[in-house]
């Protein structure tokens, strides 16, 4: 006899967990479904993803910034050098470490897991096949499948010599030559690392720019640091075939627009040209679910157009981010149980964690003039911020966007160190429908990086002090 709940959650990342979670809070009978090789919850995020990428980019920085700057702020060292197997063990050992807080919170919430392939074979009803096959029946389904590399025609992963972001966090030796097909938050971020213990890095992007869908002067100052850091760029071009040879890969480039091919030269190649929804094999046209050409499923606050399956995070549409699936996962259970569940999607903060970082929430300049929104900028640069001075990082800036009338905030982005962290302010100021006088006239601790955001939204009505 199959075991009946509340909620049947397929998918156990960032979305996925997260709605076990505020479910089991909400006192309903909940089941997770997670079927990836090493049976460990937390999905692309925990395993592939977020965080052992942040584990490999602070390591490296550490690494870059021993061997380059210890001596400017006079710290003398007898040689520092790169322990590659070890610096790979300490990003599992975090990997491993929040994978099992995630089943922590799974028993501590009461929802049952199960490790399998999860399919809608029938209304109401999921068949996970494992180890052993089981089938339950479920009152609300929700699907929280997340997203899988886009591959890229002509090119064909092999996680070896040419690799997806999976295949990048596991390197076993330092390249050469690292050719990034892509210039993106992933790319960028993993190139990043990579160039840092050694490796000579080439971004081939389709576009005129790199972070394409960011402000356009914060892409264009962000491209010239990593320049300056020794990271070479190809825009406006495009891979259309590799090679692979024993030791290398030969890559065919040309223009975007079409003109004179080249070949360049590879140890080996990152593709990271984006990710799509991963939804087939759900059973979705079992039940007559929807999706779009692109294989997003369709949704209105969450629900499907069948009765009792819902959707979250990466395979609907929005900003494919983990923070962006937890917001989803939180408000759909929410309204599952009855209650207001809601995303504000104009606040959801976007981050590249290289050095510096790059943060923005709401809209770019581009949009609002596109849009014929009238406007005000306040900028800042963190080269007249004290605390940055005083720690040798003022590369970047901060720029406040601000509704010519009411003074709203309408977008705040920043090139700097910790950005990350100094995005948060702006969008809670944001989610609260505030002011740049908001910012403006709030007491800043002096001396932090904080200030920069203050004065930047000071420059919004002209009256900037330390700059």
């Amino acid at each position: 006899m199959s075991e009946s709940f509340d909620v049947v959650i397929i998918g156990a990342g960032p979305g996925g967990y997260n709605a076990a979670i505020r479910a089991g809070q909400l006192g309903l009978k909940t089941a997770i479904i997670e079927k990836r090789d090493n049976k460990k919850l937390g999905g692309t995020c925990l395993n592939v993803g977020c965080i052992p990428s942040k584990a490999l980019l602070h390591a490296s920085q550490l690494y870059e910034i021993a061997e380059k700057d210890f001596a400017g702020l006079g710290i003398k060292t007898s040689g520092v050098s790169l322990d590659l197997p070890q610096m790979l063990k300490q990003k599992d050992d975090a990997v491993d470490a929040l994978t099992n807080g995630v089943e922590f919170l799974m028993k501590k919430n009461k929802v049952t897991t199960f490790l399998g392939a999860g399919e809608i074979i029938a209304p109401g009803k999921v068949r996970v096949t494992g180890e052993k096959t089981v089938e339950l029946e479920a009152k609300n389904i929700v699907i929280a499948t997340g997203s899988e590399v886009t591959p890229l025609p002509g090119v064909e992963i092999d996680e070896t010599q040419i690799v997806s972001s999976t295949g990048a966090l596991a390197l076993p030796k330092v390249p050469k030559h690292l050719v990034v097909i892509g210039g993106g938050v992933i790319g960028l971020e993993l190139g990043s690392v990579w160039r840092r213990v050694g490796a000579k890095v080439t971004v081939v992007e389709f576009l005129d720019r790199i972070l394409p869908t960011m402000d356009g002067e914060v892409s264009k100052q962000f491209q010239r640091i990593l320049k300056k850091q020794g990271v070479d760029f190809k825009l406006s071009s495009k891979v259309t075939g590799a090679k692979k040879n024993k030791s290398n890969v030969k890559l065919t480039v040309e223009p975007a627009a079409g003109g004179e091919v080249e070949t360049i030269t590879a140890d080996a190649v990152l593709v990271a040209i984006g990710r799509r929804p991963h939804t087939d094999k759900l059973g979705l046209e079992t039940v007559g679910v929807k999706t779009d050409k692109r294989g997003f499923i369709l949704t209105d606050h969450f629900k499907t157009n069948v009765d009792g399956v819902w959707a979250v995070g990466d395979c609907i549409h929005g900003p494919m981010l983990a923070h962006k699936a937890e917001d989803d996962a939180v408000a759909c259970i929410e309204l599952i149980a009855g209650k207001a569940g809601h995303v504000n999607y104009e606040t959801v903060p976007n981050v590249v964690y290289t050095y510096p970082e790059v943060a923005s929430v709401g809209k770019t300049e581009e949009q609002l003039k596109e849009e014929g929104v009238s406007y005000k900028t306040g900028k800042f640069p963190f080269m007249a911020n004290s605390r940055a001075k005083t720690n040798h990082e003022t590369d970047g800036f901060v720029k406040v966007l601000a509704d010519a009338e009411t003074d709203r905030v309408l977008g705040v982005h920043i090139v700097g160190v910790e950005a990350g962290e100094l995005i948060a302010e702006a969008v809670s100021v944001m989610e609260f429908g505030g002011a740049s006088e908001d910012i403006a006239r709030t007491c800043h601790a002096h001396p932090t990086r904080s200030e920069a955001v203050r004065q930047a939204a000071m420059a919004v009505e002209g009256w900037t002090m330390q700059a």
